[in-house]
């Protein structure tokens, strides 16, 4: 059994949440097997999905991050309109009208590492 109390906003006790588990009985014989952990949870990467030069790559990876056009164009050392170039040839490629749909539909595909911060192309993403 396991109980939890549930306070509520002046601070006092609310309420009670039991939880009962009732084991099934025992069958007679040999004893049962131990129960075996699942496999761990990973992200499959989708084979059909586009790869991205480096410099596309690096341009997606600010693209998630939410900088501007300014700001990754100063940090890739390129002009305004290559960054731009680049962001539209990739919304072209992901079949997207804007930079959220981008970055939405890239996590989607398993573009980025899962639970990385700042987001990360995978580097099966990338050509070699």
């Amino acid at each position: 059994m396991t109980a939890i109390a549930v306070r509520g906003l002046a601070g006092g006790t609310s309420g009670a949440v039991v939880l009962l588990h009732h084991p099934a009985p025992a069958a007679p014989g040999p004893a049962a097997p131990a129960p075996v952990a699942p496999p761990p949870v990973t992200r499959p990467v989708a084979p059909d999905g586009p790869l991205l030069s480096a410099l596309d790559a690096q341009v997606l990876e600010g693209v998630a991050r939410g900088e501007s056009t300014v700001q990754l164009a100063s940090r890739l050392y390129l002009s305004r309109q290559g960054i731009e170039y680049r962001i539209g040839q990739m919304l072209r490629r992901f079949d997207t009208p804007n930079r959220p749909a981008l970055v939405s539909r890239a996590h989607a595909l398993g573009m980025f590492a899962a639970g990385q911060w700042p987001p990360r192309v995978l580097p099966e993403r990338v050509k070699p």
